[in-house]
């Protein structure tokens, strides 16, 4: 897998502990040194490519009713192959929770720069990209990281329908003021990190019929405001036409909430049994968006994979 040091093939994670000792067993009859944990590097579809046309990234800010009194900034990517005069549907469209950390071009994840490579490859489609921060209380201070927005853990961590509201209520008719937007919902994405994680899983969970895509990115599947229950229900639930990208890494958080690594493996383990249409990608990393940066372009071919297949 291009960008990830260990070579983790992308599957359903059945059995971790026999995963990490084969890929330690192999590399000890190569005879190659272990390299320290978390230590994955991006790959040449994260980088800027000659000849690759380059997307435009733009910075706005919203006010929401449906998050009443908050305010927040969000970034828009508008691929050089979109022109919006195309007959019939509009251009697809993916959503990240915490955008700021994934419109960087010089971060962990870069997805402008993946989007700009993939699409130019045709393995994801033409993609507007909305990267959305948490919502910020308008009566307090501004505070100095986009991660500490008042709002955040409530719109993300909840397990209401309130965020896809605002998602489909608010930004997507905002956007669609000045983009053609999709409306079909195996043609929408949604992403995140952290408590981004779980609220992308949320929207998704809520809106079947409006995102089919979820990516996340150590995610929070654990007792903040009751995302530990996801696991039971989705096994007691009837399945939805979701399709799930998990990642995580051993050594993601432990602390009163819960254990992030397990949250994680339990998600998928639900996930398995009730035969949805999954991939857990299971590393040695942290809390971080190091090991989910390195995997980005494959986890989004696999996301995206039957594309021109949708009518």
């Amino acid at each position: 897998m291009p960008g990830d040091r260990k070579g983790l093939m992308m599957r359903r994670i059945d059995a971790v502990p026999f995963i990490m000792v084969l890929v330690m067993s192999a590399a000890a009859v190569m005879g190659v040194k272990a390299n320290a944990a978390d230590d994955y590097k991006l790959g040449s579809d994260s980088q800027p490519k000659e000849g690759v046309p380059k997307g435009k990234i733009t910075k706005h800010q919203f006010k929401s009713k449906v998050f009443a009194n908050t305010v927040r900034d969000y970034y828009l990517y508008v691929p050089a192959q979109y022109d919006g005069k195309a007959p019939g549907a509009g251009a697809a469209v993916m959503i990240f929770q915490d955008g700021h950390a994934y419109v960087d071009v010089k971060g962990q994840f870069r997805v402008p720069v993946v989007f700009d490579n993939l699409i130019a490859a045709k393995q994801m489609p033409i993609t507007i990209g909305i990267f959305i921060n948490p919502g910020h209380h308008m009566d307090k201070p501004k505070p100095k990281s986009p991660w500490r927005g008042s709002n955040r853990s409530f719109e993300y961590d909840s397990m209401t329908d309130q965020y896809s509201r605002f998602i489909l209520d608010e930004i997507l008719p905002h956007v669609g003021k000045t983009h053609k937007l999709t409306t079909n919902q195996r043609m929408r994405a949604i992403g995140g990190i952290s408590s981004g994680g779980i609220c992308a899983f949320s929207v998704a969970w809520h809106r079947p019929d409006a995102f089919s895509k979820v990516l996340s990115h150590v995610g929070s599947f654990v007792n903040i405001r009751g995302g530990n229950d996801y696991p039971a229900l989705i096994r007691k639930t009837e399945r939805k036409p979701i399709r799930v990208f998990l990642q995580d890494g051993a050594k993601d958080l432990d602390n009163r909430h819960g254990h992030w690594p397990l949250a994680n493996q339990q998600m998928a383990a639900a996930l398995k049994f009730s035969k949805y249409d999954y991939q857990f990608v299971y590393g040695d990393g942290g809390h971080n968006g190091k090991h989910g940066g390195a995997i980005l372009p494959d986890s989004l071919r696999w996301l995206w994979r039957d594309w021109r297949n949708v009518k």
